[in-house]
């Protein structure tokens, strides 16, 4: 008793004092694995960024500025990926599991509020209905205390919690009051454990990144050798390392050299990319979509198989009353006032309250209460009668009970030598049966003429002579906007496994009402624990009950095991492990802060109807840059042919950087950011390096040994070095752009016009005078023309040949017709969003 009585003193300040020393207070480890450092090492501290300042840092000290505009290229890369990773970064530092910013605790024996980190190993909590538990506890007092531990455990009945019951930490008081003593804080809480993992930093799986990252390690690889060979072929241009050194050739050698290398590197593709995550993010933001890692555009257009949460994600996680089934044709007098004391109850649980809007009669006190117990699964009133209240059907008189069907029949003592209640009970079992196997949720209200007394309600025991009244039953409210959504993901290929810690038969239900085949649904207790066996049980059944969050993560993983693309969708601290774990995770807005920060995305107005918005600019996004990608792999692919091509022959490198940021600009850096911002709504399909490759590789073989022909003949022909390069800068001028003649068909307006104003750019670059000499531009000889034309036109028939080949093996995974991108333009133009999130025509 004496050690009770100091536990309910509270701790004193100087035992708070000595457990802050001790490192026992209610603190955790919230910062991410992802330091600042090692976002700034990743993102600018690169082989690439040093090969291109270098190169930008050697010219600038040769005097050549002019030639540096590649650097602007590398500094908008290196920014734009560190914001990006960095709000990744606060995103996860901000993981937290708690909403409640303070918690109430006894010190020095007064009650007093404090800040969640302040709580302290021993602290005696006090915890009433709507508080969140902040750290684990065991409880020491309890009035009808009962804990929600959904966010959890998945289990969405609410926990009777009795002295000496343990209260996890992240869970919710839904019922009572009650007096706990914390054992466990930070990183040692339960809710702390279950999402440490999840604070782990990781970027979402993006095929365009994971390509991207490949090209250029391959290019690492290459460009040190390629290099050497041009370095040495610049200076023997020049008559050798000892006379250039001697005559300062040296310098425009140094020049060369850096032209020929910078090419090699596709740093625009990687911008281009940044640039088309961004604006999709920006897109799908506006129409209340929070896009947290950027590549997770990409990610939701490449999922085969989505895992829905039922409830907050199918569900709005509201209940609702759904309807009243009589058990006896003459029922007792007051059941809709009974009922109607139910649903006014302070007390009430959130199903009970549902009766509040259907029964709104007046109902007198009743003389005595049995309380709900999550463990009884029943409650229970009385009234005597004297109280007046009659209503239209009678006086409540006698005791009402209200709960779960089987648990209020066996509340109470059984008449074995009365076959007329057996059978009555038996029917009223029967029917319910019958009720829950639709999956709604059903309670039983049953009478008894005689009249609880106080006595009686302390010891929880119920009238022997109960007779079953009515059936009431209840719906989970189904997002309106689930069944369209769910319609449309059928039709894209997007197969749909609802995972849930509730009753499979009510899952199954929520299922059926929004258009999936869900049979009777599949209890998880049953699943194997072999991943194989399990990802075989998932390809057979597609809806599943019961399912705790370790099951969760294990189906997510499954999934992926069997070759799936796996996005995962949620609310609940207990889906944060797997949403981790999918290549694509999402969470509501509504959710857990936990299962919000380890999401890629996040649906700020809770409207799962935005998804398919979302799979649509993943889609745009994927196909365009696959387009592009095309344009710039084409200039890696000639800029190392041309680069081994001269190396071997000992010539000098045929341009200045400075002409090739205006070719590479007017042939693929504008274009490319304009045509990444087109409609384009075609599937996904594996392969798009495959693709890509076998376009640009055989296209840049082409564009170098016409580049090689005309220098080489230039010179032959005694052309002075600026002419060579103005020779050098046409052809390639002409065959670039020809390269996106090829790859914008089929033409819309919007593509023709981006082609033609290229060509009119290329034409003023090589006739406004100022432009002219900044490039250092002379006019080649007559002979140098036809040469140009020549290898123009040649070089056009083959990249044409090309690009037909490519269309043949490779069209229908990469292209639109010419109708279909017309049609999805326009429907780009007058589709608006609708207040709902679904996208009406306006009325003419």
């Amino acid at each position: 008793m004496d050690e009770v009585e100091t536990d309910l003193r509270g701790l004193t300040s100087a035992e708070v004092a000595e457990r802050v020393a001790r490192g026992e207070a209610n603190v955790s480890t919230d910062a991410s694995s992802r330091s600042l450092w090692s976002i700034l090492r990743a993102n600018v501290f690169t082989l690439f960024n040093g090969i291109v300042i270098t190169g930008f840092l050697l010219l600038f000290a040769l005097g050549r500025w002019q030639d540096a505009l590649f650097g602007l290229a590398a500094i908008s890369n290196a920014i734009i990926g560190v914001v990006q990773e960095y709000r990744a970064k606060r995103a996860l530092d901000k993981l937290a599991l708690m909403y409640a910013p303070k918690a109430r605790v006894v010190r020095d024996g007064v009650e007093t509020e404090i800040a969640v980190s302040e709580v302290v190993l021993d602290d005696l909590l006090i915890v009433r209905s709507g508080d969140q538990v902040v750290a684990d506890a065991q409880v020491l007092e309890a009035t009808r205390l009962e804990a929600d531990e959904s966010l959890l455990t998945g289990e969405s009945d609410p926990v009777d919690k009795d002295p000496g019951d343990r209260l996890l930490s992240g869970s919710l008081v839904v019922g009572g009051e009650g007096e706990a003593r914390v054992v466990a804080v930070g990183d040692e809480a339960f809710a702390a454990k279950l999402t440490a993992e999840a604070k782990r930093f990781s970027l979402v799986s993006s095929e365009l990144r994971s390509s991207i990252n490949r090209i250029l390690r391959w290019i690492t690889w290459a460009i040190f050798p390629i290099m050497l060979i041009v370095i040495n072929a610049n200076i023997q241009a020049y008559g050798g390392w000892r006379a250039a050194i001697a005559s300062g050739e040296w310098r425009e050698a140094a020049v060369s050299s850096v032209a020929a290398v910078i090419a090699m590197i596709p740093l625009g593709l990687v911008l281009m990319t940044s640039i088309a995550f961004a604006i999709g993010a920006v897109k799908l933001g506006a129409h209340h979509v929070l896009i947290q890692e950027l590549a997770a555009v990409e990610g939701l257009a490449r999922v085969d198989v989505i895992c829905l949460d039922k409830t907050g994600t199918l569900t709005t996680g509201e209940i609702r009353f759904d309807g009243a089934h009589e058990l006896t044709d003459a029922p007792p007098a007051g059941v809709r006032q009974a009922l109607a004391w139910y649903g006014a109850d302070p007390s009430a649980n959130a199903t009970a309250k549902c009766l509040a809007e259907e029964y709104p009669d007046a109902a007198p006190e009743p003389v005595a209460r049995i309380e709900f117990s999550s463990v009884r699964k029943w409650s229970a009133i009385a009234f005597d009668g004297a109280g007046g209240g009659a209503g239209g059907d009678g006086a409540p008189v006698g005791t009402w009970v209200l709960g779960a069907p089987e648990f209020v029949l066996a509340g109470r003592p059984h008449l074995s030598d009365d076959p007329q209640q057996e059978a009555s009970e038996a029917r009223a079992l029967a029917r319910a049966a019958e009720l829950a196997a639709t999956g709604r949720r059903t309670l039983l209200l049953a009478h008894s003429k005689a009249v609880l007394d106080a006595g009686a309600a302390d010891d929880a025991v119920l009238p022997a002579d109960l007779e079953p009244v009515v059936l009431l039953t209840f719906r989970e409210a189904v997002r309106d906007d689930a069944a369209d959504t769910l319609r449309y993901f059928a039709h894209e290929g997007v197969q749909v496994r609802v995972i849930s810690g509730d009753n499979p038969l009510t899952v199954a239900a929520v299922a059926r009402e929004v258009g999936l085949d869900a049979g009777e649904g599949f209890d998880a207790r049953d699943l194997p624990i072999d991943l194989n066996e399990l990802a075989q049980v998932l390809e057979e059944h597609h809806v599943f009950g019961r399912v705790t969050p370790t099951q969760k993560r294990e189906m997510v993983q499954a999934l992926k095991l069997s070759g799936h693309t796996v996005a995962m969708t949620g609310d609940g601290v207990n889906d944060a492990l797997a949403i981790k774990d999918a290549d694509l995770g999402i969470a509501m807005e509504s959710g857990a802060t936990a299962t919000k920060a380890v999401a890629r995305i996040v649906l700020l107005d809770g409207r799962f109807s935005h998804l398919p918005g979302v799979v649509a600019e993943g889609r745009r996004i994927i196909a365009n840059i696959e387009r592009v990608s095309m344009l710039f792999l084409s200039k890696t692919s000639y800029a190392i042919s041309l680069a081994l091509l001269f190396g071997v022959l000992l010539w000098e490198f045929p341009l200045l950087p400075r002409q090739l940021s205006v070719t590479d600009g007017l042939t693929i850096g504008i274009p490319a950011f304009l045509l990444a911002l087109l409609p384009n709504s075609r599937r996904y399909v594996p392969g798009f390096l495959r693709r890509s490759l076998s376009f640009a590789i055989p296209t840049g073989i082409v564009v170098a040994i016409a580049l090689a022909y005309v220098s080489g003949h230039a010179r032959f022909l005694g052309e002075q070095d600026q002419a060579v390069r103005t020779a050098s800068m046409v052809t390639l001028g002409l065959l670039g752009l020809w390269i996106l003649v090829v790859l914008s068909r089929p033409f819309t307006w919007i593509k023709a016009g981006v082609v033609v104003a290229m060509y009119i750019g290329l034409a003023l670059s090589l006739t406004i005078p100022i432009v002219v000499e900044f490039l250092e531009l002379a006019m080649p000889g007559q002979d140098t023309l036809i040469d140009i034309a020549i290898a123009v036109v040649a070089g056009c028939i083959l990249i044409e040949g090309i690009g037909f080949w490519h269309r043949r093996r490779f069209g229908s995974a990469t292209s639109l017709t010419a109708a279909e991108q017309r049609r999805l333009e326009g429907r780009e133009q007058h589709e608006v969003p609708g207040h709902d999130g679904r996208r009406t025509r306006p009325t003419s």
